[in-house]
């Protein structure tokens, strides 16, 4: 348990299994808990239609059922009522289910309650999307980011069972496991092996942040797509630079960040970034264990926020996407677009009030990234957004202000430098969104 994660670890969790479809698969229930005294964006059907999609998304697992459990209040040893937990109890022995999927956070004392009294493993939306990101994480960082994460998540639970590196399909063990292991000695286990882990993030950070800085020099602008999971990112990032990154109707088809070249009308050059989707309560350890990854689209010279346009909760999924944007340190210093995505599956009469609601709104582009309708005037816009005017400006700056004259280096506008005996001369040439963040520093 205290070994180093070899390399011979991430080569095996990095292996598709290809042995789900000849085993039996997990029979999951899945509930979405809708508590009274909770404020939501979205309706509780829709919450459950996602986490139905969320289960579906993870391989092994049959959903054979679900619902919404209408709550007054969330009762603190058992979450459910007793009335409600045995109804449950009677469809889980009548459909001959395997895993309860609770659709919220449960805590560690709620969840070996339930086992107990349902008598199978329970899995809520922390636990279920930690295992959708280990199935699908290729890159050494995603494996130590989901790692680190899925620590961090098991440290806090246990009170039930917890193994160490136990893999049925490159999973954490949650959905299946040995059994009890002492409390003590689990936790001073994790504790090693998160040290571990995040020694090793930090070497791949460091290495990440080289290439970050390799490309400030080379001044070719990035433009990186965030929006929410499923929302079109990757077919919209194949259909602009011709890449084949893989591309499914499903969450978090995409998890590890991929970058290629992308040539404008204008022929001028940038990088287009493809990162990991958000979510509606996006578990706290990921947001963190996966902050270096967020990073690139803190870089980002332009976002393109791609809506699902289609999706009836489009506008709640948006605002989740903006709160975890704001979150991340995003300002209104860095340009946006609004991207509304799939056009293709929406209605006539739905398409017309689009159109509507478009007109005279700057930044919102309507398309389909699978048919490619309305991605040239995408282009065109971004052309004109990246080469706006650049204009020159002196700076004097004492040595005490190492940190901007830093950030002034990163961003490849200085043009001239001489040093004096208090500090810098400068001539730089930048945009205005430059000279702004400067002023900001």
């Amino acid at each position: 348990m205290t070994e180093d994660l070899d390399e011979d670890f991430f080569a095996e969790r990095q292996k598709r299994s290809g042995h789900e479809t000849a085993e039996k698969l997990t029979r999951a229930w899945v509930l979405h808990p809708d508590v009274k005294t909770t404020k939501k964006r979205r309706l509780a059907e829709h919450g459950l239609a996602e986490a139905v999609s969320l289960a579906r998304a993870l391989p092994g697992l049959e959903v054979v059922g679900s619902e919404v459990v209408r709550l007054p209040k969330v009762h603190p040893g058992m979450l459910f009522g007793t009335g409600k937990i045995e109804e449950i109890k009677g469809r889980i022995k009548e459909h001959e289910v395997d895993l309860v999927l609770v659709d919220g956070m449960v805590g560690p004392v709620q969840q070996r309650n339930l086992e107990k009294e349902w008598g199978i493993k329970l899995l809520d939306r922390t636990g279920l999307i930690l295992e959708i990101f280990a199935d699908r994480a290729r890159t050494r960082e995603g494996v130590l980011q989901v790692e680190l994460a899925a620590l961090t998540y098991q440290r806090s639970r246990l009170v039930r069972a917890w193994t160490h590196l136990e893999r049925q399909r490159g999973g954490f063990g949650f959905v299946g496991g040995p059994g009890e292991t002492q409390i003590e000695s689990d936790r001073r286990a994790i504790d090693e092996q998160v040290v571990k882990l995040k020694r090793q993030l930090e070497t791949v950070s460091r290495r990440r942040e080289l290439q970050r800085a390799g490309r400030r020099k080379v001044p070719f602008p990035i433009v990186a797509l965030a929006g929410y999971t499923n929302a079109g990112k990757s077919t919209l990032f194949n259909k602009m630079t011709g890449a084949e990154v893989l591309a499914k109707d499903m969450l978090f088809a995409t998890l590890d960040p991929t970058m290629r070249g992308l040539e404008l009308p204008s022929g001028q050059k940038v990088i287009l970034s493809d990162t990991v989707g958000f979510i509606s309560d996006l578990p706290t350890q990921l947001v963190a264990a996966f902050r270096a990854t967020l990073e690139e689209v803190l870089e980002a010279d332009l976002i393109l926020h791609v809506r699902d346009i289609s999706h009836p909760e489009t506008a709640e999924q948006a605002a989740d996407v903006a709160d975890i944007l704001t979150s991340l340190g995003v300002t209104s210093a860095t340009p946006q677009f609004e991207i509304w995505n799939k056009l293709d599956l929406v209605t006539p009469d739905a398409r017309a009030a689009l159109e509507l609601a478009q007109e005279g709104r700057a930044g919102v582009f309507a398309l389909s990234a699978l048919t490619g309708e309305g991605i040239g005037a995408l282009l065109e816009a971004i052309s004109g957004v990246l080469s706006e005017a650049r204009v020159q400006a002196d700076l004097e700056l004492p040595f005490a202000e190492g940190r901007k004259h830093a950030w002034l280096h990163e961003q490849g506008v200085v043009r001239q430098e001489t040093e004096g005996e208090a500090g810098w001369s400068l001539a730089v040439e930048w945009t205005d969104r430059q000279a702004a963040l400067y002023r900001r520093l």
